[in-house]
């Protein structure tokens, strides 16, 4: 019950949800299965080394941004791609997520730098040798449906989150973790963040640098994910409450899936298949789900009073439809304390029947993908919460 403090007390309030039972619940996140993260660095900076006012036949202004995680520039960096909808009469809402193949994927735009950094091997055409080539541009631009997005009034920034942290278990040394170790550390402690909790943690880094582009309206900054980066999306707008709309697409099991129901993959499978994505504790609970000291409604429930979207597709078994939905459902009880509407119903919505209270979700047609509908009814959901026409 996420209104059930650790002492057996019940929440009946929002104040004692904000004072006493967010922080202990966001503890038990951090402790038990994303890992703590570091703080700002203060050697944090940014770099514009692109900017074209006339992008994309004239519908965006480009810029480009290295953001260094330390004040050593050949240290681990990010390249953040912002567009914003040309003819802007002021700061713009906006929506930030990363990418899984390059920013050069997003879109075929030959202005966008083609990452460096090491990618998974793929599909697609123009990886060879986990690198990105040319023949990679627009690879993935179904999962970003930048024309639409722009058209809504919305800016969109995206940046690869291999930059971060590399997608391999590799014992954290590379991507971001080393810079934070302490003298004579090798790698995170058991409670000590995983490669979520560094995306996360790059997300953030993201908005820093959004929140210096007088273009953008930070007050209203959507984060969206897709699977891996859907879970990476909720914990981000968890850990960072600057996140006006958190959404999570397809994020399945240690996103918004609910863990007890094991259905579709399992605590166990994901931590066996993806050793580095979590903190070490979270293996403690490969065999014995039903100890977690939370389940995955409560990740939704701290981004309360804030809008939250929760997206499934039909033939996405194995991240477990019913599962996302019950999630988001029994998150509920946290938005009535703020007064806020939860989802609206209480049974499964029909496929492409989308229920959008404070609380948002959909299940559509088709696998586990980023689908043009999704965008849509994501940008309905922010116009509506923005309170945009």
């Amino acid at each position: 019950d996420p209104l059930v403090l650790k002492n057996g007390q019940r929440v009946t309030d929002a104040a004692a949800w904000t004072r006493q039972r967010r922080p202990e619940i966001l503890e038990f996140f951090r402790s038990e299965m994303f890992g703590r993260r570091p703080a700002t660095p203060a050697g944090l900076k940014f770099k514009v080394f692109d900017e074209d006012r006339g992008a994309l036949g004239g519908k965006a202004t480009r810029r480009q941004i290295t953001i260094y995680f330390s004040p050593d520039e050949k240290g681990p960096r990010m390249d953040l791609l912002v567009y914003v909808p040309a003819g802007a009469s002021g700061p713009v809402p906006a929506f930030l997520g990363l990418n899984f193949a390059g920013n050069q994927a997003i879109h075929p735009d030959p202005g966008i730098k083609i990452s460096e950094s090491w990618q998974r091997d793929s599909k697609q055409p123009g990886y060879v040798k986990n690198r990105a080539t040319e023949e990679s541009r627009g690879a993935m631009k179904h999962r970003w449906d930048v024309d639409a997005i722009l058209a809504r009034g919305y800016a969109l920034a995206t940046a690869y989150y291999g930059d971060i942290d590399p997608d391999f278990n590799d014992g954290f040394q590379n991507g971001v973790h080393p810079v934070f170790y302490r003298t004579g550390q090798t790698k995170p402690a058991p409670d000590e963040w995983g490669s979520i909790a560094a995306w996360a943690w790059g997300l953030s880094r993201a908005l820093d640098y959004l929140e210096r582009d007088s273009a953008i309206d930070t007050k209203r900054v959507a984060v969206m994910g897709h699977s891996r980066l859907g879970k990476t999306a909720l914990w981000a707008g968890a850990e960072d409450e600057r996140f006006a709309i958190v959404i999570s697409n397809n994020s399945g099991c240690g996103g918004a899936k609910l863990s007890r129901r094991v259905f579709g993959e399992s605590v166990h499978q994901i931590n066996y298949s993806f050793p580095h994505w979590f903190c070490g504790n979270f293996a403690k609970y490969n065999e014995r789900v039903s100890d977690l000291p939370f389940d995955q409604h409560m990740l939704i429930a701290l981004v309360a009073p804030r809008p939250v979207y929760v997206a499934s597709a039909e033939q996405d078994l194995h991240a477990d439809p019913r599962g996302e939905f019950l999630s988001a459902l029994h998150a509920e009880p946290v938005y009535r304390l703020f007064n806020a509407p939860g989802l609206g119903t209480k049974d499964l919505p029909t496929v492409n029947q989308p229920a959008m209270g404070t609380i948002g979700y959909h299940v559509r047609t088709g696998v586990h993908d980023v689908t043009p509908y999704d965008w849509k009814c994501y940008l309905d959901f922010a116009d509506r919460h923005f309170g945009r026409k």
